[in-house]
């Protein structure tokens, strides 16, 4: 049995050890938005956070998460994640969508981690493979998102300053 958090509500699953979260997340606990796509730890779309690390699920066994937190797209209470779908939608980043939860995942873990990224951390952080080729929509997306934190954080005042 392997217990975890998982979007901040405890579960448990009787599988093998060796069972990647990917397939307990999807199968087992039928939260389906996180996707399959390499098996290798290569595209990304598997992304989700364990203990608020960006990580690829389809490689990591489950046995490995045990007492761990997980957090999956289908979480309700990430004020980032919430900032990074409105971007990704105001730029219009999917195209076919499927890579998009994992590319989501991966730019919560950046901002949690560096709330005003540049241009080279968001290339350096965001290795997810996007065929569409939606990079620069992706970039600006995160640059948004920072900002729109950046204006949600500051004064009335500040803002007349500025």
């Amino acid at each position: 049995m392997h217990t975890f958090k998982l979007n901040g509500q405890p579960v448990s699953v009787d599988v093998e050890d060796d069972m990647p979260l990917l397939w307990v997340l999807r199968d087992e606990l039928g939260h389906t938005g996180t996707k399959f796509g390499c098996g290798i730890a290569a595209c990304g779309a598997c992304t989700v956070h364990i203990d608020g690390v960006a990580t690829r699920s389809c490689v990591m066994p489950v046995v490995a998460v045990s007492g761990k937190s997980v957090q999956t797209i289908e979480s309700q209470d990430d004020p980032i994640l919430k900032r990074l779908q409105a971007a990704w939608v105001a730029h219009q980043v999917p195209q076919c969508g499927y890579c998009q939860s994992g590319m989501l995942m991966a730019a919560t873990a950046l901002l949690r981690s560096n709330p005003h990224p540049t241009d080279a951390d968001i290339d350096g952080a965001m290795t997810n493979i996007c065929r569409c080729g939606t990079y620069q929509r992706v970039r600006a997306a995160i640059h948004s998102a920072a900002t729109s934190a950046s204006s949600a954080t500051s004064s009335p005042v500040q803002e007349k300053q500025a």
